[in-house]
């Protein structure tokens, strides 16, 4: 099967590339980019099976990669599966998105991960990287068994969703993993200092009377996970960065030459603990929406590249879990069918020009996974993402592929949209 993608605005940032070209196909790999490859020399114009999609006036990037999400499945499949998941992704321009372990049981053995990959693979439809549990159970007590993890298909290690609060056993993770090349992707959070809060420390904790989490529960293992780094001479990915404190930290690390990367998520971009006047349970995250202070201190590491990577961080639950009071809902938000849409904003404020995001999106996202994903040259994985720049939408929550509905962003209008989703040389979802 040959596919040409002709006349798009293609932008991939692995090659540094913003112009108006051709994509062509074949098979599962990208053949070539071009102008006016359809009237070559091999004479492809003739070819009956030259599939030509008209994509003039539309955005073709390298499939956007998602390294941080929550797909439930196995033991929580009321709230999402492998497959509800990877229908969510492709429809929100995802091609290759990393699931992490807090599932029933977690991903802390070979049969866990060759489950999750099993059941990709039966979806048949974006690409999935099982991060697995650095320790058994995700207690933080026993590392699991990393060399056998990697070989059933782990991508990397994470107790996501619980700080590894040892930090011996922390050191231990990162010098195993780098021994197999793989990444160690850190929560940082301080449970002696968040323990009970149920939002952002500050001002708006104290008017309605909640326990709050203070910043320095982030920042300090932020500090920690950074300096075992160092020390141990490897590298070390920081999730969700939320606070001013962290980007401060990450920055100072970075100008020092320690191996460390970071990603943030929408949702500590464009909110804040504002949000939560209504008690509004869909805005209840872990790390917390945080101060206009924290997300402009977020948004300037994103813009300079303290911050490299935009993830979803996309947490489904269902409405047994959220339509409570504030006090016991559940922490997440849903964000796979959302997060371009709500990141490119940042394009419109000027934030980063759409180059810089695509980049965070894609080959950025690849060089944290170790994964030869994010990008166009010939011979890549044909994983491509057609987007529309003038396709405003309004989210509803309702025609949501994924199964749960928990998102703080019903009704938002939002200024792009992926219209055609390309895996493998595979039309997976299509707008056009």
């Amino acid at each position: 099967m040959t596919t040409l993608l002709r006349g798009g605005r293609v932008i991939d940032p692995s090659q540094k590339i913003d112009d108006v070209m051709d994509v062509l196909i074949e098979g599962n790999r990208i053949a070539a980019t071009g102008r006016n490859l359809v009237e070559d020399a091999k004479g492809r114009k003739k070819d009956p099976g030259l599939t030509v999609i008209d994509v003039r006036g539309k955005l073709v990037v390298p499939g956007l990669i998602d390294i941080h999400t929550h797909l439930r499945e196995p033991g929580y499949e009321y709230k999402e599966t492998v497959e509800s998941g990877c229908e969510a992704a492709v429809a929100g321009g995802f091609t290759s998105i990393a699931c992490m372990p807090n599932t029933n049981p977690v991903n802390d053995n070979r049969s866990v991960t060759e489950f999750i990959l099993r059941q990709a693979q039966k979806a048949g439809l974006a690409t999935v990287y099982p991060i697995a549990a650095v320790s058994r159970g995700s207690e933080g007590k026993a590392l699991t068994e990393f060399g056998d993890l990697k070989e059933a298909g782990a991508a990397g290690f994470s107790d996501d969703g619980r700080p590894v609060m040892h930090a011996g056993l922390m050191k231990r993770a990162l010098e195993y993993a780098h021994s197999l090349d793989l990444p160690v992707v850190a929560h940082c959070e301080d449970w002696q200092l968040s323990k009970g809060g149920l939002m952002n420390e500050g001002l708006v904790s104290t008017e309605l009377g909640m326990p709050g989490i203070p910043t320095i529960s982030e920042d300090i293992m932020v500090m920690r996970d950074i300096l075992i780094a160092e020390y141990v001479g490897t590298s070390v990915h920081i999730c969700h960065v939320s606070s001013a404190g962290a980007v401060r930290i990450l920055r100072q690390a970075r100008e020092r030459g320690v191996r460390v990367t970071a990603e943030t998520a929408p949702q500590y971009l464009l909110l804040t603990d504002e949000a939560l006047k209504g008690f509004d349970t869909s805005c209840k995250v872990n790390p917390p929406l945080r101060s206009a202070e924290d997300v402009a201190a977020v948004r300037a590491g994103l813009r300079d590249g303290t911050i490299e990577v935009i993830a979803s961080d996309h947490a489904p639950h269902s409405a047994i879990e959220k339509e409570v009071e504030f006090e016991y809902a559940a922490s997440g938000m849903v964000g796979l069918e959302t997060s371009l849409g709500l990141s490119w904003k940042l394009v419109e404020e000027g934030v980063l020009t759409p180059s810089e995001l695509i980049a965070r999106m894609t080959v950025n996202a690849a060089r944290v996974l170790r994964v030869p994903k994010g990008t166009l040259k010939k011979g890549a994985d044909a994983d491509v993402t057609v987007i529309d720049p003038k396709k405003t939408w309004t989210v509803d929550v309702r025609a949501f592929r994924s199964k749960s509905r928990n998102s703080p962003f019903n009704g938002w209008k939002l200024p792009v949209k992926a219209v055609l989703t390309i895996v493998g040389g595979e039309i997976k979802y299509s707008e056009l």
